[in-house]
């Protein structure tokens, strides 16, 4: 009867694991562009929105369309920060300064339902000493659409709708879509803070497990009774 009961104790840890593991590995992210700064031959995720930033001459910003769960794992841009060669073309001129930018639509699988992503691309903005990544951005890859709270939704027209929506983990787009709690919010204010559920189990996750341990625990109270 004490293995019956061991047994059912170890029944209920391993449906809590299961249904944990599930809940995981439906986690929600966010389909936005991430913003990043080249520096030497790599990428670092931008601690301020490309509207804050002004870059110095020489300096190269990327911008990643991708679906992810937070900073940590965003995808980053598919092409090295090369200023040298990126601007080879563009040759300096007194009284501006020159950007290079990446700008990197993602794949098809992180593309919106219907939309296909454009080529990634590379250019070189020759802006005011004072413009910010924002303004380079604009001189280069019109139009540029952005939410009401300035979050920056599309490069280039693509994608055509949608801003930083949640979706599920298997990439569609969930139906309690929040913009406001996406990570995108560091493309706008900086912040680089994730506000979404940070891929933690749903409450229909929890009440599952809960279902799970009252059966576990009447499998292992009757064991009990079947001993005595």
């Amino acid at each position: 009867m004490r293995r019956a009961g061991r047994a059912a104790a170890l029944l209920v840890v391993g449906a809590v694991l299961a249904v944990l593991g599930a809940g995981t590995a439906q986690a929600a992210g966010y389909r936005y562009w991430s913003f990043w700064e080249g520096s030497g031959t790599g990428w670092t995720y931008a601690t301020q929105g490309p509207s804050l930033v002004r870059p110095d001459d020489g300096a190269v910003q990327g911008f990643r369309f991708s679906v992810s769960e937070d900073s940590q794992d965003s995808a980053k841009p598919r092409h090295s920060p090369g200023f040298a060669k990126i601007c080879a073309d563009t040759p300096a001129e007194d009284g501006t300064k020159r950007v290079a930018l990446v700008i990197d639509p993602g794949t098809a699988a992180d593309a919106p339902a219907g939309e296909t992503p454009p080529a990634l691309r590379t250019a070189c903005a020759q802006v005011a000493p004072d413009a910010s990544t924002a303004e380079a951005l604009a001189s280069v890859a019109k139009p540029l659409r952005y939410s009401s709270d300035a979050l920056l939704c599309a490069i280039s027209g693509y994608p055509d709708s949608g801003c930083g929506e949640q979706v599920s983990g298997n990439g569609h787009e969930a139906p309690a879509a929040s913009a406001s709690a996406s990570p995108a919010d560091s493309a706008a204010d900086g912040s680089g803070d994730s506000g979404g559920s940070g891929g933690g189990p749903s409450a229909g996750v929890l009440v599952g497990v809960g279902a799970v341990l009252l059966l576990g625990i009447a499998a292992v109270v009757q064991a009990r009774r079947r001993r005595g």
